[in-house]
């Protein structure tokens, strides 16, 4: 694969608001009106698509409050909180298999992947994460630990030698942990004090255990970070060498999320503070042989991600990249999102709600979309895109029986432009007509797919900036 080609003035031009595309239509477009009906009907096509399922389950316990959260999260040190949420979440997987489980023959449909998220997943105790993984496969036929991707977010300071253990007895196979920064002074600013000694040792243990694969987030634009300081946090990462890493922009909307407001905004680097830093970090990854998949995801060459990428099948969903495109994403707790062929779906976000709407026997729903022939259109679009970085106009016009220049004349007129700009190539391969994602487009590719957006076009909402 091409290197990342860095042009700032591109990037000060495009460098918009922007979604990042974990759907199409975005979670902006979900209505209040969806109704339980609604998720009948799409559970009952999910069935006779037989699709096999990605599990997705929310725990929103955290024991301590990082300021640049965004996340839907309970901050509390009372550990006896988590169980009355469990049994509450027990209830909801029940009427979930009942949907979900099996297909229109009767036969258990395989899951191939899932995932626990947060919050801090293991904010459970030990027990705790043992009942809801033999819950879990009571009411689903999981995958063998060889074949299926199950994964966990973990915050090293709430990982100890004995949760590692447990999460590898009960099946996982993947872990993600929470790095952000290593330099003690945005630790401190930012409430997140956690030694490079403890991530290491999560770190070391997690390959001895055998998981299979490790990810570390990263965050640029915190406060008190600067080129070098962010450079030296980059570097102690790549010693590590875990097999994915993310480096994610810090959006500071302190409007939007109450904790952001304990961070002081004169202490945030500028924007070209900000460009420095991604800039010397992405350098820095590719130097070392990880591969750019797109966005602020990065993975060593032999990955599975990497792999699905270069073969031109990479996908992409709540959780973020994913070879996994196949499955129907059926989720479970507070704000989690269900992602089905024609629907998506969001449980309500407080625990209260959520309950009251559990003991009436009904699903936790608050809102969702249904997916009318253009969103299915522009998601394949966005998600080629997105992923693959190229898109062949003749797959298109054969999958949905469309003349794609006609259908996307005033698109095209702006993918020209970008085409000027160096952005994007038009062109043919093997006689197919095909855009191509330049080097120079691949971190500006929100903006590149924000072009076959309808709603972006029609209407107006405040998303992060792209870089």
């Amino acid at each position: 694969m091409d290197n990342i080609y860095w042009n700032e003035q591109l990037i000060r031009k495009y460098d918009l608001q922007g979604p990042r595309y974990t759907s199409y239509p975005t979670a902006m477009e979900f209505q209040p009106g969806f109704s339980h009906q609604d998720v009948f009907d799409a559970a009952s096509v999910s069935r006779l698509t037989a699709k096999p399922l990605s599990l997705y389950f929310h725990i929103p316990f955290c024991a301590r409050l990082c300021y640049y959260c965004a996340c839907n999260k309970i901050v509390t040190k009372r550990r006896e909180q988590a169980q009355p949420y469990l049994d509450q979440l027990y209830r909801e997987m029940v009427l979930q298999a009942a949907l979900f489980s099996k297909d229109q023959d009767g036969n258990s449909r395989l899951v191939e992947q899932l995932h626990w998220g947060g919050g801090t997943p293991t904010f459970l105790s030990p027990d705790q994460m043992r009942e809801l993984m033999t819950r879990t496969r009571e009411l689903f036929r999981l995958l063998p630990d060889d074949q299926g991707d199950y994964s966990i977010e973990i915050d090293p300071r709430e990982a100890d030698d004995e949760t590692l253990t447990v999460l590898r007895e009960i099946g996982f196979n993947r872990i993600s942990l929470g790095v952000q920064d290593f330099d003690p002074k945005v630790q401190k600013a930012v409430n997140r004090v956690q030694s490079e000694e403890l991530t290491l040792h999560v770190l070391t243990k997690a390959r001895e255990l055998g998981f299979r694969s490790i990810n570390i987030d990263l965050i640029y634009g915190l406060p008190f970070q600067t080129e070098s300081t962010f450079a030296r946090t980059v570097d102690k990462i790549i010693q590590f060498s875990p097999d994915r890493l993310s480096v994610f922009n810090y959006a500071h909307m302190p409007n939007r999320f109450k904790p952001q407001r304990r961070i002081d905004g004169a202490t945030l680097p500028t924007p070209q503070q900000k460009l420095s830093i991604l800039r010397n970090s992405v350098d820095q990854l590719i130097r070392h042989d990880y591969r750019f998949i797109g966005m602020d995801h990065f993975a060593k060459p032999d990955d599975e991600l990497a792999i699905a990428q270069s073969e031109g099948h990479l996908h992409r969903n709540f959780q973020g990249y994913t070879t996994r495109g196949n499955c129907d994403l059926i989720a479970m707790g507070v704000s989690s999102i269900s992602m089905l062929d024609r629907a998506y779906y969001q449980n309500v976000y407080d625990i209260p709600g959520y309950s009251d709407i559990l003991s009436q026997g009904k699903l936790p729903v608050q809102r969702g979309v249904m997916l009318n022939d253009d969103d299915v259109l522009r998601r394949e679009i966005i998600m080629e895109l997105i992923c693959n970085f190229k898109l062949s106009f003749k797959m298109i016009e054969d999958r949905y029986n469309i003349s794609f220049k006609e259908y996307f004349k005033p698109e095209l007129a702006q993918l020209k432009d970008m085409e000027e700009d160096g952005l994007v190539q038009f062109g043919t391969e093997n006689g197919e007509e095909l855009v191509r994602i330049h080097p120079a487009g691949r971190l500006l590719i929100r903006g590149i797919c924000k072009v076959f957006d309808r709603y972006r076009v029609e209407q107006t909402q405040s998303f992060s900036r792209i870089i």
